[in-house]
């Protein structure tokens, strides 16, 4: 793979807790190719992990996946003079927990005679930033010290400690070599194992305290419940929390580039969870409220009141250092919207009252900041030339189109930003009147009241099926005439009318933008379409279930079912574990659905989109 090629992961095998990873061939054996390998937090500590039985590759068999941190591989071992029946076999069980990857391996045999078996697994460590091997770039450890049953080796950053109980060891540089001899008596098992402890003094996050997320109930469509068992399943994989509020849990965005905190898709998750879980929500709020920006610094576009987008790591230093990242328009409204649903879900009020100043921070950021040129629109400048074009969810530069695929010039004005800002002044009025005074809630209505007025003013296009909103604003102020899944984000945020809605939703349920599994990116009819772009075409399964939960809030029931429908046989497509997007092609062309190569999965928001699929579904009563 060329440097600077991001690796693809539909081919391998995941095995998460977070901030522990692993991925191995669909087999388990780890090679190193690509993405594959141990990580912990920001860092690939083994690149290799070979399972050998007598010099050779078992051949496997089968791949049980357990939960997602949990899954069996099972090989058979070709013994001299056997026929094809695998009565020697190997199941090897890889286990992640937050600090601690254990495999176990047990040899079963069913035959009438003793075997020896010389067991030997390869191991190679790294410490290659997740950055690293995200661009095809690698370097090892170096030298590993064995104690006894025991080798230890550490880089600035993360502490490992490799056990492996009754092996021989032989170590080179940063290669180990774990051997076994193994007495396998007839019509018998042996077992073997060996685990890796991992530490992390640097890290400024964590694996989650407090119990997990619990898997609900869901009534009708009997896959639904295998989908949210899994979901769940992926989401407590994802769980974590900051090391000084361990309590106060959150969804990484996602494996295996994405294990920290991010804005944007931890806000979206809890609030696609908030019908089945609290709890996730009002630990979200609090984590991003801790970093809630304060003051202003022009390259990590920190400003008073803005919800931070992402904690990075700054990969060029050793030690590793952390640091706040606050490139995002959408973040600071959505943590607004839900700090509203989860009020009104149940938060005690005191709760809600400790978090009243971020509210307050986060809504002076919309007014003072959030519209730098004093157009009326929110949206981003960027003053450094090394951020993204827009700041939005669909990050690539060119993501947004002219209906002939020429990319659009920024600074871009997002039609989804807007509606975010808007349901943002609506419920922030909401809070203030009832937690502050009548006068700081009107002028928000007052805020939402002329966003919506310029925006049904300015942002429309139309063509020979009618009007649309339009995919942004340029530089220069005009309607960009792509159609494109945005659109689907305005729904029940109340900047629609009655019109503008139906409007909306007749041109999302369209064959141009609804593959049959979800909705695309950006329309067929479109030049640039391709169905593996991953904003010009592709679907995104949370892009798909935000719009399901924005059509049950406008009343349209039919057609957020139909979608769901959609996600839901997407879903069995992929066994069950919804990547973050897969190709645009319809249900026309291709059963199952063709993956995107680059998805990532687990991915937080898209495990979430199980809970809005239930809704529409008639899994769960109607959304509150």
């Amino acid at each position: 793979m060329p440097a600077d090629h991001e690796p693809y992961l539909h081919h391998l095998a995941a095995v998460v807790a977070a901030p522990l990873q692993t991925w191995s061939e669909p087999q388990g054996q780890i090679r190193g190719h690509g993405a594959q390998g141990v990580y912990f937090g920001e860092e690939r500590v083994l690149a290799r992990c070979l399972l050998r039985v007598n010099g050779t590759e078992p051949e496997w068999v089968s791949t049980q996946v357990r939960a997602a941190g949990a899954a069996e591989y099972i090989h058979a071992i070709r013994m001299p003079g056997q026929d094809a029946d695998p009565v020697v076999w190997v199941i090897r069980t890889r286990t992640a927990a937050p600090g601690r990857l254990t495999e176990s391996l047990s040899f079963e045999s069913g035959l009438s005679r003793p075997v020896r078996l010389a067991v030997q697994l390869e191991l190679v460590a790294d410490s290659s930033s997740v950055e690293q091997v995200r661009h095809g770039i690698a370097f090892s450890a170096g030298g590993v010290a064995p104690e006894g049953s025991s080798w230890h080796w550490r880089d600035p950053s993360t502490t490992a400690s490799l056990t492996a109980a009754g092996a021989g060891i032989e170590a080179d540089g940063s290669l180990v070599l774990l051997n076994w001899t193994v007495e396998l008596p007839p019509q018998d098992t042996v077992e073997l194992g060996w685990s890796l402890d991992l530490a992390d003094d640097n890290a400024p996050l964590q694996a989650a305290a407090g119990r997990p997320l619990l898997t609900p109930a869901v009534a009708g469509e009997p896959r639904l419940q295998r989908l949210m068992s899994t979901a769940i399943s992926d989401l407590n994989s994802l769980r974590m929390a900051d090391i000084l509020a361990p309590e106060d849990a959150f969804v990484a965005a996602g494996a295996p580039w994405y294990l920290t905190l991010y804005g944007r898709d931890s806000l979206i998750a809890a609030r696609m969870l908030l019908p089945v879980n609290q709890d996730l929500a009002a630990g979200t709020l609090r984590a991003l409220a801790a970093r809630q920006g304060s003051s202003h610094d022009l390259e990590t576009v920190q400003e008073p009141g803005k919800i931070v987008h992402e904690v990075r790591r700054q990969f060029t230093q050793l030690p590793p250092v952390y640091y706040d990242y606050y490139g995002s328009m959408d973040a600071t409204a959505l943590w607004v919207c839900l700090l509203h649903d989860t009020w009104r879900a149940g938060l005690p009020d005191a709760e809600v009252a400790d978090l009243l100043p971020h509210l307050e921070a986060a809504l002076a950021w919309l007014r003072d900041y959030g519209d730098p040129d004093g157009d009326g629109f929110l949206e981003h400048l960027d003053d450094t030339g090394n951020g993204a074009a827009h700041h939005g969810w669909k990050e690539s530069p060119d993501a947004i189109r002219w209906h002939d695929g020429t990319p659009a010039k920024g600074p871009l004005v997002l039609p989804e930003i807007q509606a975010y800002a808007h349901e943002a002044a609506l419920c922030g009025a909401a809070l203030l009147e009832h937690f502050r005074d009548p006068d700081a809630a009107r002028q928000w209505l007052t805020y939402a009241a002329e966003l919506k007025d310029r925006f049904h003013e300015q942002f429309w296009c139309s063509d020979d099926f009618g009007p649309y909103p339009a995919l942004a604003l340029d530089a220069n102020k005009q309607p960009v005439d792509g159609i494109g899944s945005n659109m689907g984000h305005l729904l029940g945020t109340g900047l629609l009318d009655e019109d503008e809605t139906a409007a909306v939703v007749g041109r999302l349920m369209h064959p141009a933008l609804f593959s049959g599994y979800g909705i695309r990116t950006l329309s067929t009819t479109n030049a640039a379409y391709w169905p593996g772009r991953t904003y010009a075409g592709a679907v995104w399964t949370h892009d798909s279930a935000w719009t399901v939960m924005g059509m049950l809030r406008s009343g349209f029931a039919d057609e957020a079912a139909l979608l769901a429908s959609g996600l839901l046989n997407a879903a069995e497509g992929f066994t069950w574990r919804l990547p973050a997007m897969f190709s645009g092609h319809s249900t026309q062309e291709v059963w199952p659905p063709v993956p995107h190569p680059a998805a990532t999965r687990p991915q937080a928001w898209a495990a979430a989109s199980a809970v809005p699929i239930a809704l529409a579904l008639g899994g769960f009563n109607a959304l509150g």
